[in-house]
């Protein structure tokens, strides 16, 4: 039977298929047991939820997030939204990622409200209170991502930009790139790492950024967002964006492969688009269960998980070869305890384990039992994927709701997923069940 957190109570870890649960939030029960596994606790962090909700909603006239307009004003604001997609009202329902984990370390950043990044490193015995990021660059923050194989280095998603902050050590400062203005980050609190802004890449037409992803590399940054058809290959060391225009709906999510091969972008209008990053040749899709809310590639970067607007069932793009192949098949997976348990007939956010062995699934509405619980799947690749119900994760407080989540991608000791709830607390969570870690 899949493990379910009775009200009141918050899960701590998953121990060979049963999530833990306890009484009460604190750590106690983390070194009782994980961490007698791992030898790490991983505290909550604590942030104001209230200004964060503030930062999410959309308030800028109507109920389609536009100011009324009337006469030649509303005509040249509806030729102008044909040309210049505008879909903010839909940025909600997409799986923004605000909170990232770096590859390497155990240092992890999430939002924590509208205008700040707090990063929490966990290998600092000194650092316990988190850093919080801030500068004036740094507006309206929408994604937070680890840069790979660049150090300490975070991508910052925001209004008209995207900053780009590095850690600075006592006689080894971050470096700012050539040619760029010295920007001054600061930061309100911590006792850890000192964070400077050393880049900050400017938007066209000073775009809100809503959408970003690394190459595997780190050489490469693509951003997108809800205002425009376009996204922006970045060479980040030489500051110099290229656009890459398809299609006119706006963009909701960009996500490159593991191994670099391949490109995906969704946009709101139902399409989406798999690239091949050779010679960026592409093939186009489209959809009819509404815009892709939801995408995570699969270890091997051979498959696609995709979560849509409007369906309680999952797809999976498939290449039918190797790269610089385009020919792929989308298949249905479905997830039917999601319908049976909760009630619910819409996903919201998915995120996949690096491993391949875990996944995390929330969703809309339903059962007012199941509502803002997280449901964790074990997940096989033979080679179609098969899911089966482990279990649910609550989160702390009154009626918690996840904010956003994602896996750690490199972490050994299996699958580390980290949740930001509505009640103002990031909590970690994870996820053993390996015979080599566990008798």
């Amino acid at each position: 039977m899949p493990s379910f957190p009775q009200p009141g109570t918050v899960t701590i870890c998953e121990i060979n298929r049963d999530l833990i649960t306890s009484d009460n939030l604190s750590d106690d029960r983390a070194k009782d047991t994980y961490a007698k596994l791992l030898g790490v606790v991983f505290s909550p962090v604590q942030f104001e939820p209230e200004s964060l909700s503030l930062s999410s909603s959309v308030n800028t006239g109507d109920q389609q997030g536009r100011v009324p307009e009337k006469g030649l004003t509303a005509l040249i604001g509806a030729v102008k939204r044909i040309f210049h997609p505008n879909d903010v009202h839909l940025l909600p329902e997409v799986n923004l990622q605000g909170v990232s984990w770096h590859q390497h370390k155990h240092i992890l950043a999430f939002i924590s409200g509208p205008n700040q990044v707090t990063i929490r490193d966990y290998d600092d015995a000194e650092g316990k209170n988190p850093s919080i990021l801030h500068g004036d660059f740094q507006r309206e923050v929408k994604l937070v991502e680890w840069r790979p194989n660049s150090g300490r280095t975070l991508s910052v998603a925001c209004k008209g930009g995207i900053c780009i902050w590095a850690a600075s050590y006592p006689g080894n400062p971050a470096s700012v790139r050539s040619g760029a203005t010295t920007f001054v980050g600061s930061i309100s609190k911590g006792s850890g790492t000192r964070w400077t802004l050393v880049d900050f890449l400017k938007s066209e037409s000073d775009e809100h950024i809503s959408a970003l992803s690394w190459s595997p590399d780190g050489r490469y940054l693509a951003t997108g967002s809800y205002e425009s058809s376009a996204f922006t290959i970045w060479d980040v060391s030489q500051g110099h964006g290229t656009p890459i225009r398809r299609g006119l709906g706006g963009i909701s999510i960009l996500r490159w492969s593991p191994t670099g091969d391949y490109f995906f972008a969704a946009m709101f209008d139902g399409t989406f688009y798999l690239w091949e990053t050779g010679t960026w040749t592409f093939q186009p899709w489209s959809s009819s269960n509404g815009f892709v809310t939801g995408a995570t590639w699969d270890p091997d970067g051979r498959m696609i998980l995709l979560a849509f607007s409007k369906s309680s069932t999952l797809g999976s793009v498939h290449f039918a070869s190797k790269p610089p192949s385009l020919v792929a098949h989308l298949l249905p997976v479905d997830l039917p305890e999601i319908v049976t348990l909760t009630g619910s007939q819409v996903f919201e956010k998915i995120a996949w384990d690096a491993s391949g062995e875990r996944l995390a699934v929330s969703f809309k509405g339903g059962d007012e039992l199941y509502q803002g619980l997280i449901a964790i799947y074990d997940v096989r690749r033979t080679p179609l994927i098969t899911a089966s119900l482990v279990g649910f994760i609550r989160g702390p407080g009154d009626n918690p709701k996840p904010i956003a989540f994602s896996f750690h991608d490199k972490f050994k000791q299996g699958p580390l997923l980290s949740v930001c709830w509505s009640t103002g607390f990031c909590c970690t969570y994870p996820l053993l069940f390996r015979s080599h870690i566990l008798p």
